[in-house]
């Protein structure tokens, strides 16, 4: 279903997703029926109110929509009713019917797409097919030991995989051993995928990171990262970089950032920098359910920004 969620928003050429996943309707910030709406749906009323912080067009993602409660299904319809498509565009995910409010605002200005529910049979063909991509050879005992670690998750077993290319041929030995949990995820993935404008990869990589990261991690990461990109742009050769940063040249980061001295401009460097501060005044000011939404809009504008767009 997620599969044809993002398939949806690429096609409407949204320049991002603010991803919302509906807790369960059991659970309350306060005590069940406390307030008009939980935490993590509250971000749902910045993403669809306010315009981007860094411009372009939004999409959003409410993930489990059927779990909304009946006075949050009544805040959101009211919030879609009447969209600016241009602005933003709101793709809901549900197993089964969503609450009346919903459907009524579905019917009248939406439209309606039935996926069928993903097995983990299903899931073994795909993990044989993703394997082929990524030139693995996947057996049948590796295939059955990625789906017991994560299930149907297939964006899960992507990362795994895309963690192990250059294996040659993965087995249940390494999957077990390797994954005890769900993927690590490094920030310097996140950082890659936004160094080269590849939003949807960013955005992927910054949701896993969120798991169980804190996003001042990925600004402090992405302020030196983008202060050595200055730097490296300002430096007549590699030693004297080296040099500046008190560093070997054969560092991998001091040679990763040289070799990629020349991509974006000096503009786009500060105007990343300039983002990255306004974004830790927020995560410093803010309540937390704001912090989700900034990291994602920030994370769009630093994918046009380091390329120099």
């Amino acid at each position: 279903m997620l599969q044809q969620a993002h398939a949806l928003l690429a096609a409407a050429e949204v320049d991002g997703v603010d991803r919302i996943d509906v807790p369960g309707r059991g659970a309350a910030d306060d005590g069940e029926g406390a307030g008009p709406r939980r935490g993590e749906v509250d971000r749902l009323v910045p993403a669809l109110q306010s315009g981007s912080l860094f411009g372009g067009r939004r999409g959003v993602l409410v993930v489990d929509a059927h779990q909304l409660q009946a006075a949050e299904a009544a805040l959101v319809a009211e919030l879609a009713t009447g969209l600016d498509p241009d602005s933003v565009v709101l793709v809901l995910v549900a197993e089964g019917g969503v609450p009346a409010a919903l459907t009524k605002v579905i019917k009248a200005e939406g439209e309606t797409h039935t996926v069928r529910k993903i097995t983990e049979r299903d899931v073994f063909g795909w993990v044989r097919e993703a394997g082929r991509e990524r030139r693995l050879k996947v057996d049948t005992a590796a295939a059955s030991a990625l789906v017991q670690r994560f299930g149907t998750d297939t964006a899960a077993i992507g990362q795994a995989l895309d963690q192990l290319v250059g294996a040659g041929t993965v087995t249940a030995e390494m999957v077990t051993e390797r994954f005890r949990n769900r993927p690590d995820e490094p920030m310097w993935h996140y950082a890659d995928a936004v160094a080269e404008g590849d939003v949807g990869q960013a955005l992927r990589r910054l949701a896993d990171f969120l798991t169980h990261g804190h996003p001042l991690q990925l600004l402090a990461f992405l302020e030196s990262d983008l202060k050595r990109r200055a730097l490296a742009r300002a430096a007549p050769s590699l030693d004297v970089f080296a040099e500046w940063l008190d560093a070997s040249p054969k560092h991998y980061p001091v040679e990763k950032a040289w070799n990629n001295r020349n991509n974006g401009n000096e503009d786009g460097l500060r105007r990343a920098l300039g983002a990255i501060a306004r974004a830790d005044v927020v995560l410093k000011s803010e309540p937390e359910p704001i912090h989700r939404v900034t990291m994602e809009r920030l994370t769009v504008a630093l994918a046009r920004w380091y390329r120099g767009r």
